[in-house]
């Protein structure tokens, strides 16, 4: 508990990574009370806004050319790209932490072939691994999350791994083994609970990175798709360089959105690495 209270007060010191911590808390919530909150069904089109009309009092962003309101399917959208970010990076984070234990602490063979398969993994252009992904499975939410699992697992692998020679070799780890205590322990009661924190850290960045992702794959047509609202698919708008143009409220408010989230994740990230970095001290 005192650790924890340390590293709270740590990353209060960066003001701007607490603004955006709010920032992004109050997004989640809009997100998950989007139901709530969002004055339309997402799909449900409004006869009269047919066509994409600017925003008004009826519809606060407008809507898209099938009449269905911007402002609740940015909400829904956000929903969804924050379930596929959130999820992807559990995903990738479980893959990544086993295999980067298995091979930091066993070496030999299984680390030899953990990281023959990492490098390959990792030497293929990323993002024409996940198009392909894509291109080869049908499209849709579920798709979208597991693509993005499991090509994003190989950063976590080699952080987990690089920790785990490091603490092989440390004091409290040695006198385990010398005393015969099983791998299992050592794993999960002294190595692990070591790694955590590093690995917390970098899942921030897999986690703005997955949302960039699913934007980018939904923006194409190879991710979420319509009716069902997500970030990415409402960027898709921005396409047609006539409603780029005249008609900025189908693309901005996602655009908008995106923007945000992967900033103050990535600013709540560096600032979550600086408050468990042991080295900065209190003062």
């Amino acid at each position: 508990m005192r650790n924890v209270i340390t590293v709270w007060k740590r990353f209060c010191r960066h003001r701007l990574a607490v603004v955006c911590l709010f920032v992004l808390t109050a997004l989640i919530l809009l997100a998950l009370l989007a139901p709530a909150i969002a004055p339309w069904e997402p799909t449900k089109a409004d006869l009269k806004g047919i066509g994409g009309k600017p925003p008004s009092e009826t519809h606060l962003l407008g809507t898209d050319k099938s009449g269905r309101d911007v402002f609740s399917r940015v909400l829904y959208g956000m929903r969804i790209s924050l379930m596929v970010g959130a999820v992807a990076t559990v995903i990738s984070t479980a893959i990544g932490v086993a295999l980067g234990l298995a091979a930091g602490y066993f070496g030999g063979w299984i680390d030899r072939v953990i990281s023959a398969v990492t490098d390959m993994v990792m030497s293929f252009p990323y993002i024409l691994l996940v198009l392909v992904a894509a291109a080869i499975f049908e499209p849709g939410l579920w798709t979208i999350i597991v693509i993005l699992g499991f090509v994003n697992w190989p950063g976590v692998c080699r952080l987990v791994r690089g920790n785990v020679l490091s603490l092989r070799e440390t004091n409290f780890v040695r006198s385990d083994v010398t005393a015969g205590m099983p791998g299992r322990y050592i794993l999960f009661s002294e190595i692990l609970p070591n790694t955590i924190a590093p690995v917390l850290v970098y899942a921030t960045s897999v986690f703005a990175l997955s949302i960039l992702d699913e934007a980018a794959l939904s923006f194409l047509g190879q991710g979420v798709q319509p009716p069902t609202a997500s970030l990415g698919n409402l960027l898709n708008a921005a396409q047609s360089l006539t409603l780029l143009t005249e008609k900025p409220w189908l693309w901005v408010p996602a655009g908008t959105v995106v923007i945000v989230l992967v900033v103050c994740i990535n600013l709540v990230g560096d600032a979550l690495r600086d408050a468990m970095d042991p080295r900065n001290n209190d003062k």
